[in-house]
């Protein structure tokens, strides 16, 4: 069997139930759930994406909505400005699409914070479409069970997304079920340090196995830190906006983070990014 017919045979069966995945989920739930998967972990979207779900069910909502209580709502996900580029694009699928998320891929990739990952997850997940999907799960699954490396290396988006397509049966139905298959395969079985071979659906067609699993040699991605990054000083001072009833005094900010030179400098970049105000009074708040 194929690595698609395998992996189309298993994921019914093994896929995590996530609440975006249910049944009755709109393209809508589909599109919040890649914003607020973008670098974060499962475990910490379920909750904010079932509340967010609940409270704006509609893109029109949530484009009614203060960018404060956006930012409010996205809690610690991180990288909060994704918050408002998701704003920013429910206005644009309320007024420029009748509040209905688009299907296209082109269309979804013109909408503010919508790159081509996040497009054709949509277009996969959200409407069933025959699209390939490449994330970095997908990128090692293929990299291991079709070229018999141990790890995918540097992006390639081109070759990345042709390999991916490759794979994909040629229905819409089917090719979004092995697309959102080879992801979750990645996720929890072709994992990158403790890849669980054993269990594997595709075990038996693997490159990678039948080669003895090499170690892969090639370059990889430097590993961030968080603790004492301009990141981290960014979310405490937003920590601090976040729990006010109001706006606040520099003072408050001031004693989020001891060193005052980073500390400006972040206040200085949540300013810039929309993500925070000063008012005439000298305090600040979170954006009207």
């Amino acid at each position: 069997m194929s690595v698609a017919a395998l992996v189309l045979d298993w994921y019914p069966a093994a896929a995590r139930d996530l609440p975006w995945r249910r049944e009755g989920t709109t393209p809508w739930g589909v599109l919040v759930s890649e914003f607020m998967l973008q670098q974060t972990p499962v475990a910490r979207v379920e909750p904010v994406w079932t509340e967010w779900i609940a409270r704006w069910p509609a893109p029109s909502a949530l484009a009614a909505a203060s960018r404060a209580d956006v930012l409010r709502a996205w809690g610690k996900l991180g990288y909060p400005r994704r918050a408002l580029r998701l704003h920013e694009a429910a206005g644009a699928i309320a007024t420029r699409h009748g509040d209905t998320v688009p299907s296209d891929v082109e269309a979804l990739e013109a909408l503010p914070g919508v790159g081509s990952y996040t497009a054709r997850a949509v277009a996969a997940f959200g409407y069933g479409l025959r699209c390939p999907v490449v994330d970095t799960n997908v990128r090692r699954v293929v990299a291991r069970a079709v070229h018999g490396r141990g790890d995918a290396g540097p992006a390639r988006t081109a070759a990345d997304l042709a390999d991916v397509d490759a794979l994909l049966p040629p229905d819409d139905r089917s090719a979004a079920v092995v697309s959102a298959g080879l992801m979750e395969l990645g996720a929890v079985v072709c994992t990158a340090r403790g890849p669980r071979c054993g269990v594997c659906p595709v075990r038996e067609v693997c490159a990678w196995r039948a080669a003895g699993r090499p170690e892969y040699t090639g370059p990889r991605r430097p590993v961030q830190g968080f603790a004492g990054t301009d990141r981290q000083v960014r979310g405490r001072l937003l920590d601090v906006l976040r729990g006010a009833d109001g706006p606040v005094e520099r003072g408050a900010l001031d004693a989020a983070w001891d060193d005052a030179a980073q500390r400006d400098r972040c206040l200085d970049s949540l300013l810039v990014d929309g993500l925070a105000e000063q008012l005439d009074d000298g305090r600040f708040a979170l954006p009207a």
